[in-house]
């Protein structure tokens, strides 16, 4: 899953070209981030344009491709401002060779989480028209079912602060622009099911099969990022056999990703509160992601939560 073959050094057919231009779309739902990923993909050094019709992303990459090391790295943010622009924006994206297809970031959040915002500052949604913001909402929503379906990256916002929100864009998008830029990176997020499952996540692992170290007094207070708890967690029965299992499987899935050009994956590992046995599996899976050549984040997202 290497963008380079360790084996023969030999750089794969859809590998992009020396001093090719890496563009990102930044599109999702109004009031689920995006003027703050703009601002964050800044930071990183991409050159950010605002609301580009589609069928000029094919010249504006050609133009920075032929900048001469002027414009290496593109950011391009896409929205509801031309209604068309979800079909549109698809099919310019399929249209174009591998080697130049922008990576597609998608922010959301959930509609109790946007009502609040767009009340915070007192706007109305651009599709709201004469009715309730939650039709408006509602209404992109399904216009951009499609294009979410596309994505390679899907980022809920829903209860991520601003520094989250930057922390995962960072973590994604660092690197350069050449070898790295079709790289498969992966996002593993420990979790605990009572308080929901994590909708921006593209596999999720069920660990509750594992005994809960919470009913073992000296380890409740601990956590999975502790060693007597991991040790517990791994020394089950059928712990060590569900992680070789489960490394297989992600060969085969993170080689399907790389032939369909995705190239980011979010592996949920859940348990009931997400404190010991998914944050001991998850560093444990992350570990072997790594070992493939994977570049891995890890985030424990209900770690410290009563």
């Amino acid at each position: 899953m290497n963008e380079r073959d360790t084996t023969t050094g030999a750089v794969p057919a859809d590998a992009a070209p020396a001093g090719a231009l890496e563009t990102v779309i930044i599109t999702g739902l109004s009031g689920a981030g995006r003027s703050t990923a703009a601002k964050c993909f800044e930071d990183l050094g991409f050159f950010v344009v605002d609301n580009l019709p589609p069928e000029l992303i094919g010249t504006l990459v050609d133009l920075g491709s032929r900048s001469q090391g002027a414009v290496t790295r593109l950011a391009v943010v896409m929205d509801v401002r031309g209604r068309a622009f979800s079909k549109d924006l698809r099919g310019t994206i399929r249209g174009m060779p591998r080697t130049l297809r922008p990576r597609v970031l998608f922010l959301e959040a959930g509609s109790d989480v946007l009502v609040r915002r767009f009340e915070s500052v007192r706007r109305a949604h651009p599709l709201q028209g004469g009715g309730r913001l939650v039709d408006g909402i509602n209404a992109e929503r399904e216009l951009l079912a499609g294009l979410r379906d596309d994505a390679d990256l899907v980022i809920d916002t829903s209860n991520r602060s601003v520094h989250d929100l930057r922390r995962a864009i960072e973590s994604a998008f660092t690197g350069p622009a050449s070898d790295d830029a079709l790289a498969l990176r992966a996002t593993v997020l420990s979790f605990g099911f009572k308080y929901g499952l994590p909708v921006d996540a593209d596999m999720v692992v069920d660990v509750r099969f594992l005994p809960n170290p919470h009913w073992i007094p000296e380890l409740r207070d601990l956590t999975g990022q502790d060693e007597e708890v991991s040790d517990y967690v791994l020394g089950q029965e059928g712990a060590t056999e569900f992680l070789d299992s489960y490394t297989d499987l992600l060969r085969i899935v993170g080689a399907g990703y790389r032939r369909e050009s995705k190239r980011f994956l979010t592996l949920a590992v859940g348990c009931t509160g997400g404190k010991h046995r998914s944050v001991a599996m998850s560093r444990q899976l992350a570990a072997r992601l790594d070992a493939m050549g994977v570049r891995t984040h890890v985030v424990h997202r209900d770690l410290g939560r009563e």
